[in-house]
């Protein structure tokens, strides 16, 4: 899904209002006063750094006002809304990490858990996941939602830093990379041997899902199934892959205007189905293919029911949503 790209006209509109003017101000007062403090105690710059992984943080609703609004007069948040059932956030989630740590300092990122934090959900008005927004010198804006390809990411969250620093005066935050021993997002894990025969070409995959090589991803699991069709990780990787392959130059518009004046037509709700799913509207997607499946026959049905099956990879078959969904399309068939 493309993301939804930040409105720069709104955050220059921000950044005029007077809000914005005085966390300017006050950023460039407490740098000024840092430095001075600095100097009078003869204490390095440098001492106040916080380490990497101070940059990733999670944060529900006691502490949102700590950990994201007084913040976000220092540094842009980023805010990542997304939930432990949510396959699509689990791609997007470790990206946002990722780049977070190579802005070394100029980005914060906060991951929100949907599903204990209700409340935010509602102020923010999300619909669906994953949704991320910022939050700058305590302006809310809305940056994307559902998944896009990392380079699309990666120049959002750059003209976030630029606008952040142009507009509001906010440079980021100090960060040691030595603090915990090595370089910033460095897992001691990475230098561990491999668990299993497949791991290298599953990690192939995600390294081609992050570059948004989706056509390499796609093949780097289907060779490890080709060897393994039983391969949990490879199926569901698989079904994630193809299913970001098909909406990625998908038109959000005209396939739910499609959808919505063809309601028989397979072909439009299959397409809106994968919408559905990829911007984290699970049982919208099920239900959907459930009443084309009801209203259809033949070879259309046969389709619509292929495509349920392979959106419930997608998914996984322990998720009580995917239950519920082949309850109800065995109620339809039988």
């Amino acid at each position: 899904m493309q993301p939804r790209n930040m409105s720069m006209s709104g955050v220059v509109d921000l950044a005029a209002v007077k809000a914005a003017g005085e966390a300017k101000a006050k950023a460039e007062q407490a740098r000024a006063e840092a430095a001075r403090q600095s100097a009078q105690s003869g204490a390095p710059a440098s001492a106040g750094a916080v380490p990497p992984s101070a940059l990733v943080i999670d944060v529900d609703e006691a502490g949102f006002e700590r950990d994201v609004l007084q913040l976000s007069a220092e540094v842009p948040v980023v805010l990542d809304f997304w939930a432990e059932w949510c396959e699509p956030c689990k791609q997007l989630s470790p990206l946002l990490e990722r780049l977070t740590l190579e802005a070394n300092g100029r980005l914060l990122l906060a991951k929100v858990d949907v599903d204990s934090n209700q409340m935010l959900m509602q102020q923010f008005g999300i619909q669906g996941i994953p949704a991320v927004f910022a939050v700058v010198a305590g302006q809310v804006l809305p940056l994307f939602q559902g998944v896009a390809p990392e380079q699309e990411i990666r120049a959002t969250l750059a003209q976030l830093i630029q606008v952040a620093e142009e507009r509001f005066g906010i440079i980021g935050i100090e960060v040691d990379p030595n603090a915990e021993g090595g370089p910033a997002g460095a897992p001691a894990a990475e230098a561990e041997a491999p668990e299993g025969p497949y791991d290298a070409l599953l990690e192939a995959a995600v390294v081609a899902l992050d570059a948004g090589d989706l056509g390499g991803a796609v093949q780097a699991y289907k060779n490890v199934l080709a060897d393994d069709p039983a391969n949990t990780e490879a199926k569901l990787g698989l079904a994630q892959a193809e299913l970001l392959a098909r909406v990625k130059d998908m038109n959000p518009q005209a396939v739910r205007t499609a959808a919505a004046e063809n309601p028989k037509d397979p072909a439009a709700q299959i397409a809106a189905a994968d919408l559905d799913l990829a911007g984290g509207h699970v049982e919208d997607a099920f239900g959907r293919l459930v009443d084309t499946v009801r209203v259809t026959a033949g070879a259309d049905r046969d389709a619509v029911r292929v495509r349920l099956l392979e959106l419930f990879e997608v998914i996984g078959a322990d998720d009580p949503r995917v239950a519920a969904a082949r309850t109800a399309l065995a109620r339809v068939l039988f």
